[in-house]
């Protein structure tokens, strides 16, 4: 059952570049265990929004609440600290280390030990069993011992996501993860997103161009255009509103 009081919230977030208004004062509220595609035109400020949020950009208005706590001001450590965590924008700590050292690591790192790759992994066994959890949660366990180089592009998608799920975080964020990613690489996140959302502890915002993407993973879409938010709600009822259909679908609708 979804928890009364919301995640994340943010009222009346925005900011402004020069004259341009890229974000206008956005409020939107997300619940513990949902999905929430934010979808619209490019240009629409679906990434400006993301970046005031995970702390990339700082807003010129507005706020950004974490549970009941105002992080506006908090820098991206600090974000990251309390609980969210964006993917694909991470890069491989250490490309010649193993996938399972690249894990513990960063949950060594969240643990308040460092990033000392020298550190002797025996003394550390809760960290290693940790990493386990974290490579058979996104299906890289029998890739445990591959020096990251050389893993395949698909699977190093998969290792970015592992990594932001070893800093624990109770909101991810993917901003547009089937970029640049082949047909058959697609399905592998895709099928990777859907598992993570099975954990109702976790709050997902996905930011994707693809419809078919969103029509599979989403529990609710809004619609960013223009910098306002100008839609939000079941995915079926916002694909269908003529705002979505000529705004971000580039269609007019028919005439009844």
């Amino acid at each position: 059952m979804t928890e009364e009081h919301p995640i994340l919230e943010t009222r009346d977030l925005t900011i402004r570049f020069g004259g341009h208004v890229a974000v206008d004062h956005v409020s939107c509220a997300f619940k513990r265990g949902t999905l929430t595609a934010i979808v619209g035109p490019n240009g629409a400020g679906k990434t400006t929004y993301f970046n005031l949020i995970s702390g990339q950009l700082k807003a010129s208005a507005g706020q950004v609440i974490l549970n009941g706590a105002d992080i506006t001001r908090a820098s991206v450590p600090e974000r990251t600290d309390r609980g969210i965590g964006r993917a694909f924008q991470l890069t491989n700590l250490f490309p010649s280390l193993s996938v399972r050292e690249n894990v513990r690591l960063v949950a060594q790192a969240k643990a308040g030990l460092g990033f000392d790759m020298f550190s002797v992994a025996e003394s550390h066994i809760e960290l290693i069993e940790r990493a386990e959890h974290v490579l058979a949660e996104v299906n890289l366990i029998d890739s445990g011992e591959q020096i990251v180089s050389a893993l395949p592009h698909g699977d190093q998608r998969k290792l970015e996501v592992a990594l932001m799920i070893a800093l624990g975080p109770q909101v991810l964020m993917f901003d547009e993860p089937t970029a640049g990613m082949s047909v058959d690489e697609v399905p592998i996140i895709l099928d990777l997103i859907k598992s993570l959302k099975q954990d109702i502890d976790r709050t997902i915002l996905l930011v994707e161009h693809k419809m078919d993407v969103i029509r599979s993973l989403a529990d609710r879409i809004i619609v960013l255009h223009n910098g306002a938010l100008v839609a939000d709600g079941d995915p079926a009822e916002v694909i269908a509103l003529p705002v979505v259909q000529e705004a971000y679908l580039g269609k007019v609708p028919e005439a009844a």
